[in-house]
């Protein structure tokens, strides 16, 4: 973008400005909902849950992504909390031995304070009685930036698919064997 030609450059500026705003919150977000990933997954070592001191300490650090009155929804398998307190009790009862969540195609609406998120998920995963998990889904997320600091206000899973390792979605999604 080029100073316009009638050389309002005020009004260009002004424009620079907001664009450069919605950049720099887009990518606050990314790094909001990259750290909701690695804190959710650090609960997890290679004996399983990892001891509750630590797991205390990341349940806190979670759950402070979170606004005060933010809600994280995970669908009638997992549950749905409203505040901090109760998403720090959620994350301090994990129902998995292991998860790595990767979150890919992002599509963030930013608002002025506010924004609206969806991003895919897919996550192996490790469930209490040792079974291999594949779990697809789909996470509908809603923003708010409180004193300069983007965080979540609501989160809800949509899962697509969860399923063995062993027998895959292939047969669960309905496609034919070959």
């Amino acid at each position: 973008m080029s100073t316009p030609p009638d050389g309002d450059l005020r009004a260009h500026i002004c424009a620079l400005e907001a664009r450069l705003e919605r950049v720099e919150a887009v990518q606050a977000i990314y790094e909001l909902k990259a750290r909701y990933g690695a804190l959710t997954d650090r609960r997890y070592g290679p004996e399983g849950v990892v001891p509750r001191a630590r797991l205390e300490r990341l349940a806190r650090e979670v759950a402070q992504l979170f606004t005060d009155d933010g809600v994280w929804d995970g669908g009638e398998a997992l549950g749905r909390c409203v505040g901090r307190e109760a998403i720090e009790r959620r994350f301090l009862e994990p129902t998995l031995d292991f998860a790595w969540h990767f979150f890919v195609k992002p599509r963030i609406d930013v608002d002025g304070d506010r924004a609206n998120g969806t991003w895919d998920i897919l996550a192996p995963c490790t469930g209490r009685d040792g079974r291999a998990l594949w779990m697809a889904g789909v996470e509908h997320d809603r923003y708010r930036r409180e004193q300069g600091r983007w965080l979540h206000s609501y989160m809800k899973l949509e899962v697509v698919f969860l399923c063995p390792y062993e027998r895959g979605w292939a047969r669960r999604r309905g496609a034919s064997e070959h």
